[in-house]
């Protein structure tokens, strides 16, 4: 009997063992499905090569696009098979925001990002399987942006046919106003037009707000500007002298605009009239560390998250740079390169007293019978300068549009905070670029304006920008 029982044993063991094995698989196969069904369920449903859920949508009246006051961007009209199809009553003036949400080639912007709750099929029961169909809507979710289409309309207006973005941000909360690129192309006609629009050498498809890289050229010297303050390197009783030209070492001349010698002047001066001279050397004063931490403390490497999707911006690193790019850097020119929407937001951060606020363009999300889902609060992104120190860089920026390079931008009546920047590129004429806001004692608007290869940001970024700061405040 003892023998017998001694014979079992390794029998039992190997029972026991695959016992515990099939246990284990089917405990990482209830992980895994649990894992698909919780975690991955909408980014699986709503991934771009989904055909099923694309093909379901097509039967589902998509939700409204409006503008902050209700105005209709994009709307969902049935055709005689029964399915939906998309229209922009907006056109082109919309397009790089809301995007579109074709059969064809798919969907970009706000269509794309909130697909799941345009077309309805986003909400927990979802995950109920087949039982999900006796809840399913027919009508998907309403989207409210925070977009003007007054303001939208004024900064498409105010580039006129040349390429660009501008965009105009609630310095206050961080809501997008206005953000605008061109060319631009119409969301409506793009299954008939994709050839021409996606081939187009002017690339109309590019957001040039959130996707477009550009040297900043001057208008990053506020940035510098505080940057000394805050590290003591300039007050306002220390004088600058501009010869013309700023020698660096001995072979390396940093020049001014047209060679001009500004003379004597204090940092306020300096800015006023974009002396080059002045902010390459405060980048050297400040040495490659402040400069680098400058940057870093206005998120200039920090991704923005949310519902905006921007390419990172690109510094240089302050570590390898030598004397003369350091120059460079301090007037926005070298391998530094940043997005419209991230300039908007450093005038913004000047405007709002030292805080930036996290940007935003979905103001709220509401069912067909007018049930909030989803509503966005502002949030604060950084504090990157104290309320003292911003409230001089906003005074020294009223200088500049009253008494130096941004008159372009002044309004009768308003007093108006600005930089003008004229970038060097090497694709051709520099590009205009102006930063602001207004009122500067109580302002409601900040804005960004680039205009590609157009020259002087006074003569042509700062009286765009002007058209759509008269627009937002009247």
């Amino acid at each position: 009997m003892r023998n017998k029982i001694n014979q079992d044993q390794p029998i039992r063991r190997n029972i026991y063992k695959v016992a515990l094995f099939s246990i284990g698989l089917l405990a990482i196969l209830l992980g895994y499905i649990t894992y698909l069904q919780v975690i991955k369920s909408n980014s699986l449903a709503f991934h771009p090569l989904n055909r099923r859920t694309a093909e379901a949508a097509r039967k589902i009246e998509r939700g409204l696009i409006t503008d902050s006051q209700g105005k209709v961007i994009a709307i969902s009209k049935q055709t005689a098979s029964q399915e939906y199809t998309r229209e922009y009553p907006g056109g082109a003036l919309f397009a790089h925001v809301v995007g579109y949400d074709s059969p064809k080639y798919g969907q970009t912007g706000i269509e794309s990002t909130y697909d799941g709750h345009l077309s309805g099929q986003i909400a927990p029961e979802r995950r109920l399987g087949a039982i999900s169909q006796l809840f399913k809507s027919n009508t998907g979710d309403n989207i409210t942006l925070t977009l003007d289409a007054r303001l939208q309309q004024a900064a498409y207006q105010a580039l006129g046919d040349n390429r660009g973005a501008i965009v105009a941000i609630s310095p206050g909360t961080g809501a997008i106003l206005a953000m605008v690129s061109r060319p631009g192309f119409n969301p409506g006609s793009l299954d008939a037009n994709w050839n021409d629009i996606s081939q187009a050498e002017s690339s109309p498809l590019l957001n040039r707000a959130t996707q477009g890289l550009y040297p900043p050229g001057s208008i990053i010297k506020v940035l510098v500007a505080e940057t000394a303050l805050a590290d003591q390197m300039a007050t306002g009783k220390r004088e600058f002298t501009c010869t013309g030209a700023l020698k660096i070492g001995p072979d390396y001349v940093l020049p001014e605009s047209g060679n001009k010698a500004h003379g004597k002047l204090s940092l306020e001066e300096a800015l006023a009239v974009s002396c080059n001279v002045t902010f390459g050397q405060l980048a050297l004063d400040l040495g490659p560390a402040k400069m680098a931490r400058g940057f870093e403390r206005y998120g200039f490497s920090r991704p923005l998250d949310g519902d905006i999707s921007e390419i990172p911006g690109k510094l240089p690193d302050f570590s390898k740079l030598g004397d003369g790019d350091l120059a460079q850097t301090g007037i926005g020119q070298g391998s530094l390169l940043v997005t419209p929407l991230r300039m908007a937001l450093l005038a913004a951060t000047f405007a709002n007293r030292g805080t930036m606020m996290k940007p935003y363009l979905v103001q709220k999300i509401t069912t067909p019978d007018g049930v909030v889902v989803k509503e966005t609060a502002p949030e604060k992104w950084l504090s990157p300068v104290d309320e003292q120190l911003a409230a001089q860089i906003a005074r020294m920026m009223v200088t500049v549009v009253n008494a130096g390079t941004g008159k372009g931008a002044a309004i009768r009546n308003i007093e108006v905070a600005g930089k003008t920047g004229t970038a060097e590129n090497p694709h051709g004429s520099p590009h205009a670029w102006f930063i602001g806001f207004a009122p500067a004692e109580n302002p409601q608007i900040a804005i960004a304006v680039v205009v590609e290869n157009a020259g002087a940001g006074g003569a042509i970024a700062a009286p765009a920008a002007r058209e759509v700061l008269v627009q937002a405040l009247q």
